[in-house]
């Protein structure tokens, strides 16, 4: 009776092994599908944000697109609107895309 059960519990597991691989597979499709992607983004974003000039023309988190008129550490000031009156301070990670000035 005790071989029944050995054979049967044997029979029916996949054994430290294959545990081993399930748990690298996961991880490695973890990996692939959310860190990777996201410390791409990020690198995207520092690139963004380091190339930035006064001229550009820049679309806010909030949606708002605007120009950028002065470049502080982390603070650019934007002009946004047609009537020039609108400038507002905001700090640098507040840009999420950037359309260089043509010359």
């Amino acid at each position: 009776m005790l071989l029944a059960a050995k054979a049967a519990a044997g029979a029916s597991g996949i054994g430290v092994v294959g545990i081993i691989a399930y748990i690298a597979f996961f991880g490695g499709l973890l990996y692939f599908m959310t860190i990777r992607p996201q410390k791409n983004q990020e690198k995207r974003q520092k690139d963004i944000l380091a190339n930035i000039e006064i001229g550009d023309t820049v679309l806010t988190t909030s949606g708002f697109i605007g120009m950028i008129i002065d470049i502080q550490d982390d603070t650019v000031i934007v002009e946004f609107g047609n009537n020039k009156n609108c400038r507002i301070p905001m700090q640098k990670n507040a840009i999420v895309d950037v359309e260089k000035v043509e010359e």
